[in-house]
């Protein structure tokens, strides 16, 4: 399928073109003032994230104005509960990484339609790839200067030999209670949720997991959409799909994300865990 046809060629372009204009707009940033404050929850906010935001919901809203357009930046708009098109923006996925001036964000744009994932994309600033996805499309990597790439995730099945991806920035350790009940020993981190997913999306990893209930529909529609089109699943802590119309953005039982073939087992090993979060 060619990535210049199909029902969402439209959303693809418009998003593409949006996320790398925004991610050149950040790494402007990189090295300067970036006004850094801190939102609910103590997590860092900078004048990049919002003139991100900016850029990208002035863009969607342009092209699609019968659309609604939520961003991580931005007040909540109970129309999404309703609309049968929903965009979730989160214009610097991995802040702290940004903020640091390590290399580990990413820029995020995720189409819902009926309350689903169907257009991702994820962009990332530093190297200038670009990871997208949509259901007559397939899930792709445009990388700086080569062809696209088809993403599949790997066919590794047995948990003591997958490959882990987990948080940089927050990790503790339940990751290490999760690993044990797991008998996973090879572990990678990574700030940017968007990144983590697009590499196990890749085959490059197998299994991701994340017991909080901290991460919101913009943290997850881009990418899994662009997971579910390689091949992989992304569910709650306990299995159960991810909401994208309840009262609050917030996943609040936890995300397990993974190849597919990994992921039942790894919901019943993992699961009872974290039964808090049910």
């Amino acid at each position: 399928m060619s990535l210049n046809s199909g029902e969402y060629a439209r959303e693809l372009e418009v998003a593409g073109r949006l996320s790398r204009s925004a991610g050149g707009l950040a790494m402007g940033y990189r090295g300067g003032n970036l006004e850094v404050q801190l939102k609910p929850g103590d997590e860092p906010v900078t004048i990049a994230d919002k003139k991100a935001s900016d850029l990208i919901v002035g863009g969607l809203q342009t092209a699609f104005p019968n659309d609604v357009v939520i961003s991580e930046e931005n007040a909540d708009d109970p129309k999404r509960l309703t609309a049968k098109r929903v965009w979730y923006v989160d214009p610097i996925d991995g802040t702290k990484d940004f903020i640091r001036g390590e290399d580990g964000f990413c820029v995020m744009i995720g189409l819902t339609v009926d309350h689903r994932p169907v257009v991702g994309i994820v962009y990332h600033p530093p190297t200038q790839d670009l990871y997208l996805a949509a259901p007559d499309s397939g899930a792709w990597m445009l990388p700086t200067g080569s062809n696209p790439i088809r993403l599949k995730v790997s066919t590794i099945n047995e948990l003591a030999s997958s490959r882990l991806v987990a948080s940089k920035s927050h990790r503790d350790e339940t990751i290490d209670r999760a690993k044990s009940a797991l008998g996973i020993s090879d572990e990678l981190n990574i700030g940017s949720i968007g990144l983590k997913l697009a590499i196990i999306a890749a085959g490059d990893r197998d299994l991701y997991l994340n017991p909080s209930s901290h991460c919101s529909s913009w943290d997850t529609c881009a990418p899994e959409a662009i997971l579910v089109e390689a091949g992989g699943r992304l569910s709650d802590i306990h299995g159960e799909p991810l909401s994208y119309h309840a009262e609050g953005t917030k996943h609040l039982r936890g995300l397990m994300a993974s190849n597919g073939h990994l992921h039942d087992a790894s919901v019943a090993k993992v699961g009872p865990l974290f039964a808090e979060l049910k």
